[in-house]
């Protein structure tokens, strides 16, 4: 009969399939932009719909280009950001495989840090490419245009707003 814990890991579940979807979520992220460089210089566009374009944007900031102008150390201070992330991401993964939702979330974030910080460490910059307008958003964001993104900006969102969600559902289970 085993423990709850064996080798100091709660068990329940290997972390495995997790850092593969990860690596999954990175490899769709990293191809897709290599695909971006390759057929787009910065600032080109293809109209897909008449609300979306596939764009080639640079992002030398973080989320809505928060620090875009900061003169070079925010490429740093994000990418250490990252590698921190990275290594408790993993962490919470080694104690938690089992809990699905939990781990799937914090899988998602990690795939979409890891393909931000490589571009940021190779390029400088990530490379952003889906392009999303609407007028009702003029008010908000220039021309209509909601920020572009990419697919690791995706995996990060999705995985935030899962962990929102599991904290939402592990609350109400407690009650």
């Amino acid at each position: 009969m085993g423990s709850a814990f064996e080798l100091g890991r709660p068990t329940g579940g290997t972390l495995w399939p997790w850092l593969g979807w990860a690596l999954l979520l990175l490899l769709a992220d990293q191809i897709t932009k290599a695909m971006i460089l390759g057929a787009y210089q910065l600032g080109d566009s293809t109209p897909i719909t008449h609300f979306f374009n596939i764009v080639r944007a640079h992002n030398t900031g973080a989320a809505f280009s928060f620090l875009a102008q900061a003169g070079g150390w925010q490429r740093w201070l994000f990418t250490g950001i990252g590698v921190v992330a990275t290594v408790f991401i993993v962490w919470q993964l080694r104690q938690h495989p089992g809990q699905k939702l939990f781990a799937f979330a914090l899988a998602s974030i990690l795939g979409g840090a890891i393909g931000n910080v490589i571009d940021r460490v190779i390029h400088g910059y990530v490379v952003d490419f889906l392009d999303f307008h609407w007028d009702f958003l003029s008010g908000l964001f220039y021309g209509g245009h909601f920020p572009a993104f990419n697919i690791a900006d995706m995996g990060i969102t999705v995985g935030a707003v899962l962990l929102i969600l599991d904290e939402f559902l592990r609350a109400r289970a407690a009650r």
